[in-house]
């Protein structure tokens, strides 16, 4: 394997991959040998209530290493990309002060963009636009907003899912308060970054390992207590119909639980929605052109690897033109 490259010593350390990679299991290792504290950018772990389904680090991991921006918001509350690089950029300033290491962990690659291009400004958007585009996609569908945008901004258009209901209001609202098509405004609402980083490590595996992962991680979800969960929340009054039930495991298990999909076909579902988002969020972690790209196999390379990184800790900095290494 390509030795790793040096890493300068007080900034901010990445890590970040598609689901079940392995991200985790590197940043707790990393946390351990650094003195570090992880910042989890998860855009579905900041619920409470949310765990089984989000894959949140067990009790016993979080009593071993301090996490942040874990269960800090109710499922039916709004955590935005903006809200995520403000508390995390403040939590790298107050991890610093205790003298230790900030890690940032996930995969959710908006959170990542906003905190590494500072945030996003000026986004907070018009409550009563997005409730009148809420309101028309409840009468006409999710299709005709979708329809709408297409000739408006054709790039945002074929890139928003015709179905993602959210994405599609959050570009017609920007489009009416601004006067000009979000694919155009997008790279002028990002404000400076307030830290420096020191790498950003993007882990993947071979597709057919990777995708055996995602299906036996959503297996062992489904069988150990994602209905459970989903009952309790929607015994508590959250409804079907919340964005957040709406997401990876729980939109499948909604709809087991509400008849719409058969037991059979439900866990299925399940691991080929988190096949296709683990796609999607590849895409995304290769419009970073600093990322240092890791390939792993196995297990056995979380060890060393953290060993790795922390043994080159104040060494010079790391060159803009990364390369790619594999991990056996």
């Amino acid at each position: 394997m390509q030795e790793p490259l040096a890493i300068p010593p007080d900034d901010v350390l990445i890590i970040t991959g598609p689901t079940a990679v392995g991200k985790s299991a590197l940043g707790l290792a990393l946390a351990r040998h650094a003195r570090g504290e992880i910042i989890v950018a998860d855009s579905m772990q900041v619920y409470r209530g949310m765990d089984v389904g989000t894959g949140k680090p067990s009790p016993a991991e979080r009593a071993a290493v301090p996490h942040h921006l874990l269960d800090i918001c109710d499922p039916t509350e709004t955590f935005s990309a903006s809200v995520f690089a403000a508390r995390a950029h403040a939590l790298v300033e107050e991890i610093r002060r205790r003298g230790r290491r900030p890690i940032l962990v996930g995969g959710t690659g908006l959170y990542l963009r906003a905190f590494l291009k500072g945030r996003l400004a000026g986004t907070g958007g018009d409550p009563a636009i997005r409730a009148r585009l809420t309101r028309e996609a409840e009468a006409l569908g999710t299709q005709a907003l979708h329809d709408r945008l297409r000739p408006l901004d054709p790039a945002t258009a074929a890139r928003v899912h015709p179905k993602d209901l959210f994405r599609i209001i959050r570009a017609l609202e920007l489009l009416e308060t601004t006067g000009r098509p979000p694919s155009e405004i997008r790279p002028d609402l990002w404000e400076r970054p307030r830290v420096a980083v020191s790498a950003l490590l993007v882990l993947n595996r071979e597709r057919e390992e990777l995708y055996r992962l995602i299906d036996e991680r959503a297996r062992r979800m489904w069988d150990g207590g994602l209905l459970e969960e989903v009952r309790r929340l929607l015994a508590a009054g959250y409804g079907s119909d919340l964005r957040t039930l709406k997401s990876l495991g729980y939109r499948q298990a909604v709809a087991y639980l509400e008849g719409r999909l058969p037991e059979a076909e439900a866990p299925a579902a399940m691991q080929r929605a988190t096949r296709n988002y683990a796609r999607r969020q590849l895409t995304w972690f290769r419009r970073e052109p600093a990322a240092l790209w890791v390939t792993v196999r196995g297990w056995d390379w979380v060890e060393p690897l953290a060993e790795k990184i922390v043994a080159r800790l104040g060494q010079p900095e790391i060159p803009r033109d990364y390369r790619t290494t594999d991990v056996e």
